[in-house]
């Protein structure tokens, strides 16, 4: 049975994320899969990593949890709104805190290259978005994809990373929004 792990990124509870989010754990269940559903603005935690690597930040016991459920999926579903370019802070900071040295990574002696913890794991990343994905794509190069496709997520060894954008959605009719909520029930049905 594949093992899913769904981080909604939003900040919001009544967010187009958080109903992305709800459908693809539906159909992921209704396929097969044991799936769970972290919405980070539910966790306890502070996002700011104030020391750095240097030192140790004691982990809150909702970053503990999250931490045993992503070692535990076969595959990781990140759900968030492009803003700015990028991932709602709450997300940026879940990653500084959960995706540390000696969990995700391990620094070698005599390499510039790290250790990857988290191989033998896949990923999706499913991002809204105001404008076109295209123009996210093409002229602005994907920044938030980028960063967390090759700067977090292979960097951990996790592979394949597979991403769906899904705008514009500012101003959206209902039509497209319910062709987003049906593009993400097929990925969650696929456990993709």
């Amino acid at each position: 049975m594949k093992k899913i792990l769904i981080i909604q990124g939003h900040p919001g509870k009544d967010s187009l994320c958080s109903s992305l989010a709800h459908a693809y754990h539906t159909e992921a269940e209704k396929s097969g899969c044991k799936v769970k559903l972290l919405q980070l603005s539910e966790l306890k935690f502070d996002v700011t990593l104030h020391v750095s690597y240097k030192s140790e930040q004691i982990l809150e016991p909702d970053l503990v949890l999250a931490q045993q459920y992503i070692l535990e999926a076969d595959h990781l579903v990140f759900i968030f709104p492009n803003w700015w370019g990028m991932m709602p802070a709450l997300l940026k900071g879940f990653i500084d805190r959960t995706f540390l040295p000696g969990f995700a990574f391990k620094y070698r002696e005599k390499s510039p290259l790290p250790e990857k913890l988290l191989k033998n794991k896949t990923a999706r990343i499913i991002i809204t978005m105001d404008s076109p994905p295209w123009y996210y794509k093409w002229f602005r190069n994907a920044p938030g994809l980028n960063a967390l496709k090759k700067g977090t997520l292979e960097f951990s060894g996790i592979s394949p990373v597979k991403s769906t954008l899904l705008g514009p959605v500012r101003k959206a009719p209902q039509a497209r929004i319910d062709s987003f909520l049906k593009i993400v029930r097929a990925l969650g049905s696929r456990g993709d």
